[in-house]
């Protein structure tokens, strides 16, 4: 994708110097002050968690710090950008971490993309942070990234181009059912793209009870009988496509009741006029729809997109402040799958008093979201076994 670069833009004027910065929270004014915050005073502190690790939790910033990793392989519709182009992505999602939930983020950019290398080098920094968010790293490798992560590693690690995706997809899908009179268990969904994104929202509408639904790559539809498939594709044809649909996408959409969109491609106006009365529409490509909202809302009841200048913003910023806040405030080992349903469940209950076609899932800035994320999902972890706190 071919970009502008105009320095005197306001889009990178506001990028000069970068969009972070570390302040301490303890003032340092005087003798006393510094001796306090650092030697001799930080001597003890250190040495009572030498002790005893756990102290760590409460003596430093560790338990709410994450560490935002990226490749710089899979970077907006960007692709394979490399590390130092990913770093003001980086830098953007440590900025809505503190915004939104008031969490500490340090953007790690790595200049490999080895897995192994990835893994190795995560868990030798892992003893500075209470988080890892995993960040626009391309599939397959980010699923076995964050599988021998999850492994390995004591505290939450998250791919939030996965999970974020799916659980504000999720909330928006119960809405969006209710509206239409409709339960997730009778719904017929189509799910275009089998990557992180399209394999996470897949298994959370699995696990959340869904009717039937399939998958569709670049090569057509996800099943069995197909000799071309990777492992993560191969459990995707076990677990989805109850109907035993083959062929194109198209041919997935017909009486379909969902569709939604996490790929690059263009689906055309007549596969839409094929799918079921009260269709639901998720159409969420960057920055060009898979289905255009003009072209979507002639045959469907609802529609939604993952730009912020139409209504329905499917934005991952409703899921991961919360889900990371509740998990450091339960001090949680990790993020369950009930936790991410519990994030969904609270995401769409915002709103659930205020629905309407235009309306299944919050803005990204009402207030209500993160705190309502927050509790349910420290709630859900104790219920789930892994808290500590």
């Amino acid at each position: 994708m071919t970009q502008t670069f105009d320095p005197e833009s306001p889009v990178f004027t506001c990028h000069v110097g970068g969009k972070l910065s570390v302040r301490s929270s303890m003032p340092l004014i005087d003798r006393a002050s510094l001796s306090l915050a650092y030697t001799p005073g930080v001597a003890q502190v250190s040495a009572a968690i030498a002790a005893d690790e756990s102290l760590a939790r409460t003596y430093t910033w560790r338990s709410r710090l994450v560490a935002v990793v990226s490749d710089g392989t899979a970077v907006l519709g960007l692709g394979d950008i490399g590390p130092a182009a990913a770093l003001p992505v980086m830098e953007g999602k440590a900025a809505l971490f503190e915004q939104f939930a008031g969490v500490n983020a340090v953007p790690i950019v790595l200049a490999t993309k080895d897995t192994d290398e990835i893994v190795d080098t995560v868990v030798r920094i892992a003893p500075s942070f209470g988080g890892i968010n995993l960040e626009d790293i391309s599939a397959p490798r980010c699923f076995e990234i964050e599988r021998r992560l999850r492994e390995l590693l004591p505290i939450p690690v998250f791919h939030d181009d996965q999970h974020g995706t799916a659980i504000v997809v999720l909330a928006a899908l119960r809405n969006a059912a209710r509206i239409t009179g409709r339960q997730l268990s009778e719904l017929r969904v189509v799910v275009s793209g089998a990557g992180a994104a399209g394999v996470a929202c897949a298994k959370i509408l699995l696990a959340a009870g869904i009717g039937d639904l399939a998958v569709a790559d670049s090569r057509g539809i996800v099943h069995p009988g197909r000799d071309d498939l990777n492992a993560v594709k191969q459990e995707l044809a076990a677990e989805t496509n109850h109907a035993g649909l083959a062929g194109s996408l198209e041919d997935a959409l017909v009486k379909a009741d969902v569709f939604i969109g996490v790929s690059s491609g263009v689906v055309a106006e007549d596969a839409v006029a094929e799918m079921a009365p009260n269709a639901i529409v998720f159409a969420l490509a960057n920055p060009t729809p898979e289905i255009h909202p003009e072209v979507a809302h002639r045959h469907a009841a609802v529609v939604a997109t993952g730009r912020s200048d139409f209504p329905n913003q499917i934005n991952n910023v409703l899921a991961f402040p919360g889900v990371f806040a509740g998990a450091f405030d339960a001090g949680a080992r990790e993020i369950t799958e009930g936790m991410k349903l519990a994030a969904a469940d609270a995401i769409g209950g915002v709103v659930a008093d205020e629905l309407s076609p235009d309306c299944v899932v919050p803005t990204p800035f009402d207030p209500r979201v993160t705190p309502a994320v927050r509790v349910a999902v420290a709630e859900q972890a104790r219920r789930d076994g892994v808290a500590r706190v």
